[in-house]
């Protein structure tokens, strides 16, 4: 189902009907930024702009959705003609600039650039950041997750623990998109083309009197690809019972206790019983700092689920993302503007950011006016995406997204990918922006 337009704040409807109060009719530039990076990340990994995209080109106003409108009271001071004419002719119809899905950004790089009408780049502003920078955040929480599992397998448990189901399906298509390996979300699956993945849950165990019945029950339906659930009671005496048995599952499951020593004792158990090749998938409260601490001390882990503190970005659930006015245009031509807030001060100007590398590794971004030439050679980072409110730019299948984004994170230098005490990346900004 389309994002609705009224899936905005109230002001934005009050100032679309002020624009045309006051007859402002000239285009505007608004970007949409994160001011700082959260605490616990050295960098963001760009996300959500299929879902922004498509909102743009679906943007209208419903009969039932302006007759609505003319009822709340804040709107009382509009004129007929709003609703009337504006309202059901109202359509983005402008042009955005953005970063790749995939692409690290950093502190005060625009991942988003919209020039369209002074009414409609306003009126989009709410949907925009919750669009972009919720996906965001849950891709920059699994770019960590990934590398902490140093190059084992993380699957994306965390609908039920999601603001929402919406949000589920979002963070799971962010988590792929950034380089997990599947998604246990079967809607995931089946709109993005995800892979999906999944065991057991305790209740089917618990509905046998005995477990290794509940065992046998599933490898007789779904055969040795199948991934057993073996805490529910005694994790290790259920590997033994496993082995006894001759059942041969592709993987076992561990999703409480001490998951060091248990895999440690379940991998022993598995060996001695002729199942090394079945696998050992941890799951249970885990994120990028439970993760690395069991890839450090060796765990015999193959695969990671990772649930809440993913799907929720546990450490940092909100991205302090801002959709702030840069350019106006006045008498045929586009004015920077600046905001000049106390701790909130803007650069003026339409932006363009570079990343300038070498040797396959990434040395510094330059943010310059998008007029101007790139400081140094480099990749500019936003590109046109959308004119007269169409895309113009297909997107890329999301395997092709995720790849490329492994790519370009793994650009980044190590020092900046750290887990902890990572170095600040270079960031510099152009004379002639900051002379706007």
């Amino acid at each position: 189902m389309p994002t609705s337009v009224l899936a905005t704040d109230l002001y934005q409807i009050t100032m679309a009907a002020g624009y045309d109060h006051a007859r402002i009719a000239g285009r505007s530039t608004f970007e949409l930024f994160v001011r700082r990076l959260p605490p616990r990340r050295g960098y963001l990994v760009a996300a959500g702009l299929e879902q922004a995209l498509a909102f743009l080109e679906s943007l209208r106003f419903t009969a039932d959705e302006i007759a609505y409108l003319r009822s709340v009271p804040a709107l009382a001071g509009a004129p007929p003609r709003f609703f009337d004419e504006v309202l059901p002719a109202f359509r983005f119809r402008g042009d955005v600039w953005a970063v790749r899905e995939g692409e690290p950004v950093f502190a005060g790089e625009p991942l988003l650039r919209v020039t369209a009408a002074a009414a409609e780049a306003q009126i989009v502003e709410t949907a925009l950041l919750a669009l972009i920078t919720f996906p965001t955040s849950i891709a920059s929480k699994a770019a960590r997750i990934v590398q902490a599992a140093a190059g084992r397998s993380v699957a994306e448990f965390g609908s039920r623990r999601a603001h929402g189901l919406e949000a589920a399906l979002h963070a799971a298509r962010a988590a792929y998109l950034a380089g997990c390996d599947s998604t246990s979300n079967v809607e995931a699956g089946y709109r993005f083309g995800i892979p999906i993945s999944g065991t057991m849950a305790h209740s089917w165990v618990m509905t046998f009197e005995h477990e290794l019945d509940s065992f046998r029950a599933y490898l007789d339906l779904f055969g040795e690809r199948t991934t057993l659930l073996i805490d529910t009671y005694d994790t290790v005496q259920a590997a033994r019972d496993i082995t006894a048995a001759g059942l041969k599952p592709a993987a076992v499951r561990l999703d409480s206790g001490d998951l060091l020593e248990l895999s440690r004792d379940v991998r022993r158990v598995l060996d001695e019983g002729g199942l090394s090749g079945t696998r050992i998938l941890a799951s249970g409260d885990l994120d990028e700092d439970r993760v690395g601490a069991l890839v450090s001390a060796g765990a015999p882990v193959d695969a990671f689920g990772v649930g809440t503190a993913l799907s929720t970005s546990s450490d940092s659930p909100a991205l302090g993302g801002v959709y702030k006015l840069v350019a106006v245009e006045r008498g045929g031509r586009m004015v920077p503007v600046v905001k000049l807030s106390a701790g909130k001060r803007t650069l003026g100007g339409a932006k363009q950011v570079w990343r300038v590398a070498r040797d396959g590794t990434a040395l510094r971004d330059w943010i310059g006016l998008a007029g101007e030439p790139a400081p140094e050679a480099g990749r500019p980072l936003l590109r046109h995406v959308m004119t007269g409110g169409r895309r113009i730019v297909e997107a890329p299948p999301l395997p092709e997204l995720r790849e490329a984004c492994l790519r370009a994170v793994a650009e980044l230098p190590e020092s900046v990918r750290r887990l902890i005490a990572w170095d600040e990346f270079d960031v510099r900004t152009t004379a002639a922006l900051r002379g706007t």
